[in-house]
């Protein structure tokens, strides 16, 4: 179990957590790791970061990190996440970092780390620069005299991800109604901007960061804001994004709730339409609803299931040269475009597809039923958590819930990373049966594990 690294980079509290010497020590290690075995007397770093009060502390810090290591930096001012995605290839850079949590709230900061490509790094990059950091070892090398690096200011980062974005779609969006919650966050300034240039009517809300409102009671974790604007406005559809903007879910007219699988669906049927969507497959994690697989089935389309973190789904994307896949949460991959969620893209491609098919977004969304979920835990012991799966009569009762659902819901068990509890998740038609067999597959585990 990795200490500092979790699905999405380095996160906590920030100057408590995530200080100011720890974000310098991961700059170092960050350095040496990702370009020791480089030949060339210069690399070159990108950092962005959110709207919170702690980005400036956090990114002066690493980047004296960097800078030590006599890696030059690009400062990229406040930008998406999916940004550092794409400019780390645009600008040629060796590495990018983004400081944010995400939804979190503003207390928090985080750090991520992208390759050259714009991925993620590997679990076993992370790992490294974990090792070197938690065991204080002291890296020897220090840049000296002309070595030293430098820092440059981006000023038209912004304008270069727009660039990038607005080639993504061949429709304007002229007679379009959208509204937009930017959650005070790190799309305040890009969304707006751009859907007006691509032509549309827009409506925005908590566009106004001071540093201290980021996530606070807007973004896609508090959707009443975005529902509220689109029945004032009469819009065609809401778009809310997180913190730093790389995931996006969106309403319709009716104030519905159109969550990530709705959109890789509705998504995932144009692409096809479009002979677009390579091996006819969607590539999703195991908590997406199985309302998804039974709607694209339809149309012959495969949805394939990784854990839980989009890292894991971008994984496989590229591994095995798939083009759309994504999580619930909307952190949507159209891997022709850029290798991570992005919101605004996802924004983009969602409304090009309302404007493809001539339909409201109710009526492409009309596809796919979404599926009641019921989640319960059960408290096993620590070193009995994976044991379910040799459990002969935890198994056979699995086997049973499911196969009494005829293929119309399904068992998924998680065990949890960081507490002694195995998470029962049940998914069918009926809200109150999957509660009464959530409840006692939940106790079946506890008297047999705990």
């Amino acid at each position: 179990m990795r200490k500092l690294f979790g699905t999405d980079g380095v996160r906590g509290i920030a100057n408590k957590d995530l200080t100011p010497e720890l974000a310098y020590r991961l700059g170092r290690a960050g350095a040496y790791v990702l370009f020791k075995d480089k030949n060339k007397d210069k690399t070159k770093v990108i950092i962005g970061k959110d709207t919170r009060i702690s980005g400036d502390m956090l990114e002066n810090a690493m980047s004296a990190g960097f800078l030590s290591m006599g890696v030059d930096v690009l400062s990229l001012g406040v930008v998406p996440t999916p940004a550092i995605a794409h400019l780390a290839r645009e600008l040629g850079a060796d590495c990018g970092v983004m400081i944010s949590a995400s939804h979190n709230p503003v207390e928090y900061n985080g750090i991520k780390f992208f390759d050259n490509r714009g991925c993620k790094l590997r679990d076993e990059a992370e790992s490294e620069i974990e090792k070197i950091v938690l065991q204080n070892d002291e890296i020897q090398y220090r840049a000296v005299n002309e070595k030293v690096g430098i820092i440059k200011r981006v000023e038209n980062a912004i304008e270069l991800y727009m660039e990038y974005l607005l080639k993504t779609t061949s429709h304007n969006f002229i007679g379009m109604k959208i509204a937009i919650d930017t959650a005070n966050g790190s799309a305040y300034e890009v969304a707006p901007k751009l859907l007006k240039q691509l032509g549309a009517e827009v409506f925005v809300i908590n566009d106004k960061p001071d540093g201290m409102n980021i996530n606070l009671n807007c973004g896609s974790t508090h959707l009443e804001a975005i529902k509220k604007l689109v029945k004032e406005t009469g819009s065609d559809i809401g778009i809310s994004f997180d913190g730093d903007a790389d995931r996006a879910l969106a309403v319709d007219s009716k104030c519905q709730i159109i969550d990530g699988d709705y959109i890789m669906a509705i998504c995932g049927m144009k692409l096809k339409k479009k002979k677009e969507l390579n091996k006819d497959t969607i590539v999703a994690t195991v908590m997406s609803n199985i309302g998804l697989d039974l709607a694209v089935r339809k149309e012959n389309i495969s949805v394939l299931k990784t854990k839980v973190g989009d890292r894991y789904v971008l994984e496989e994307m590229i591994n095995n040269n798939y083009t759309l896949g994504g999580e619930q949460s909307g952190h949507i991959i159209f891997l022709k475009h850029n290798t991570t969620g992005d919101g605004l893209l996802t924004a983009i491609q969602l409304i090009d597809t309302i404007k493809e098919e001539g339909k409201t977004l109710e009526e492409l969304a009309s596809v796919m039923t979404s599926y009641p979920q019921v989640l319960v835990n059960a408290s096993v012991k620590k070193e009995n958590k994976t044991e379910y799966l040799r459990d002969k009569e935890i198994m056979e009762e699995i086997e049973r819930i499911e196969n009494s659902m005829s293929g119309k819901g399904r068992v998924l068990i998680r065990p949890s990373g960081t507490e002694p509890v195995v998470r029962v998740m049940l998914e069918g038609e009926n809200q109150k049966d999957l509660e009464y067999l959530a409840t006692k597959l939940a106790k079946l585990i506890e008297s047999r594990l705990s």
